[in-house]
């Protein structure tokens, strides 16, 4: 009976301390202006994934989307000081409230800000996910773009750059290759040969790293390196073809 005993309690101890499996679940958020508004209100909507089930790696997830969330969704020169989604999309529905009540006698269009956030990609020691966003705040057109959180799926913390590639200056003599084969820059000529912008015509990796199924994308969004009206660019690498450059995936 004894052994029973013993043996039920070491089972229910090794279960107990089971890791539990990381889970996302994607929550809505929306909210418009009050203040009376033609066919459009200023409206922001936030859908993106909430990591549960595995406490501090859920947090340290949860804070990173958020956290760029909130560099997304603002309006002035500093991003705002909100601690939840509710707050920072009262912070915005307020920055045009304010600017409607600072200047009456103008006429401004509804603002809007967007983000769909999504789990891209996942694996045992990866977890990618991407927020597609556009924002407008009056002007000639709004701006949409994408992010890219890369996460160490263990801690759920963020993974930079180096952290995933090493051999930068091969990996980017490579990806200039690659780049200029797909977008027909023959070797030799100018990098803004067919009107690209890269800074003292010089090729540069991207700020956004994309892990998809069949490899890493580098993604330049909209004004990195072409004009508003060609939007993003982007190239895949299949990871056979990077074995060298890539610590994980």
């Amino acid at each position: 009976m004894k052994q029973i005993v013993y043996f039920l309690f070491i089972g229910l101890f090794v279960v107990s301390c089971e890791k539990k499996e990381l889970q996302f679940e994607n929550i809505a958020y929306e909210k418009q202006s009050k203040k009376p508004c033609d066919s459009t209100c200023t409206q922001v909507k936030i859908n993106i994934p909430i990591a549960e089930n595995s406490p501090v790696t859920e947090d340290s997830i949860n804070n990173a989307v958020f956290n760029t969330v909130r560099e997304i969704v603002y309006f002035g020169e500093q991003p705002y000081t909100a601690s939840n989604y509710q707050e920072l999309m009262a912070d915005f529905v307020k920055s045009y409230n304010d600017l409607i009540a600072q200047f009456p006698n103008d006429k401004m269009p509804a603002w809007e800000a967007t983000v769909e956030g999504k789990v891209v990609y996942r694996s045992e020691k990866v977890i990618n996910i991407t927020l597609k966003h556009y924002t407008f705040t009056g002007g000639a057109h709004g701006y949409s773009g994408v992010r890219s959180i890369i996460l160490n799926a263990d801690n759920g913390q963020r993974i930079p750059e180096e952290g995933f590639i090493k051999d930068k200056k091969g990996f980017q003599a490579y990806a200039e290759k690659k780049f200029r084969e797909k977008f027909n820059i023959p070797a030799g000529k100018p990098i803004n040969e067919n009107g690209l912008m890269f800074e003292n015509e010089v090729f540069h990796l991207p700020e956004t790293y994309i892990f998809s199924e069949k490899g890493l994308v580098l993604y330049y969004n909209t004004y990195e390196i072409a004009p508003y009206v060609d939007g993003p660019r982007e190239l895949l690498l299949p990871y056979d073809s990077i074995k060298p450059y890539l610590i994980l995936k």
